[in-house]
């Protein structure tokens, strides 16, 4: 759930006012300040602000999306075999904040937006869906959809929307621990949600903001136990201090809280990132030392030397390989995000 120092102002688009999640929204934060502007993009693309101050009390932002409703999946994120990978951004922003997360780099606002005309959305989804004929979508990609889904049922809505579209693949990627929010709906085979997890050394120091590993896992369990595809992820894998420990603890622990057997797949990547978006970042903040590891570049993408990263994700294949078949352990590649 949103930190309750959130939300204090509400900035609503025109044209935004009657659309049923603003009204929602604003009866949920009933004591908001509610403020009427010509563009959302009046408030949240505004230079000269300061990213890392708006979100220790971030303000909401509610807008209609003229276009644009899906984007072609970037390269820093693996299409599990799909030619027709595509992800949809109805909010920009999130409520956790990762030092390592490219959002602040991407985004000179820290400030969460979200786009009201959901509908827009899932006809985008439609009509991409006609044209491939088979398509997987990632609804929670620059946000965190399942940890605001007590406000906005977005997840549910994206659910309900693939039953009845068997050939349309959705992830709900999520460090949340709000599985509860969406328990009572029947699973889905085509809708995996996917949990990022991280060993307490990482969460603890870089995920400002998310519940502990020990609260994602229950999550996870009570999915997997209800029938619905769990997707892991161990990505990024960061190169902290005695990193080989603290990450086979985190894989023995977290097959020690949930069956292998029923896992759908499984994730690893190498932290990654656009170089010229940690060059903001580092611009801006100077309080993580995540983000002043000598990464090396190349082309646009920033990560770990090629042999740190082969090292790092050597070990964490050999350590899933007790646990996991070869063909569920996907390993995605820092290079193969260079086109970004």
């Amino acid at each position: 759930m949103p930190n309750t120092t959130n939300f204090s102002h509400i900035y609503v688009e025109k044209g935004a006012e009657e659309y049923p999640d603003t009204q929602r929204i604003c009866r949920r934060f009933s004591q908001a300040q509610v403020i009427s502007v010509d563009d959302y993009k009046h408030i949240f693309n505004r230079p000269n602000q300061r990213f890392q101050a708006q979100k220790r009390s971030m303000k909401l932002i509610l807008a209609v999306k003229k276009d644009h409703f899906l984007y072609p999946g970037s390269g820093y994120a693996p299409d599990f075999g799909y030619d027709a990978f595509y992800y949809s951004a109805q909010m920009f922003n999130c409520v956790y904040n990762c030092d390592y997360c490219y959002l602040q780099g991407m985004y000179t606002s820290g400030n969460l937006v979200i786009f009201v005309n959901h509908e827009a959305y899932t006809a985008a989804a439609d009509e991409r869906l006609a044209a491939a004929g088979r398509l997987y979508l990632c609804v929670s990609y620059d946000t965190d959809l399942l940890a605001f889904e007590n406000v906005l049922p977005l997840c549910r809505r994206w659910i309900e929307f693939g039953r009845t579209r068997s050939n349309l693949l959705i992830e709900i990627r999520t460090k949340s621990a709000n599985f509860d929010a969406i328990a009572e709906l029947d699973p889905i085979p085509n809708a995996v949600l996917a949990w990022t997890l991280s060993p307490a050394a990482v969460s603890g120091q870089y995920e400002s903001r998310t519940p502990p590993l020990a609260a994602r896992l229950a999550a996870a369990r009570e999915a997997l136990a209800a029938g619905w595809p769990v997707r892991v992820c161990f990505d990024p894998v960061l190169r902290i201090e005695n990193w080989q420990e603290r990450y086979a603890e985190l894989i023995d622990s977290t097959f020690a809280a949930i069956d292998p057997a029923g896992v759908f797949d499984c994730c690893i990547g190498a932290f990654r990132m656009n170089a010229e978006y940690l060059k903001r970042i580092r611009r801006q903040r100077e309080d993580s030392d995540i983000l002043y590891f000598p990464y090396t570049r190349q082309g646009n993408t920033v990560s770990y030397a090629d042999d740190q990263e082969a090292e790092m994700l050597a070990f964490m294949s050999k350590r899933l390989a007790t646990y996991l078949p070869a063909e569920k352990i996907i390993v995605h590649r820092a290079l193969s995000g260079d086109e970004s």
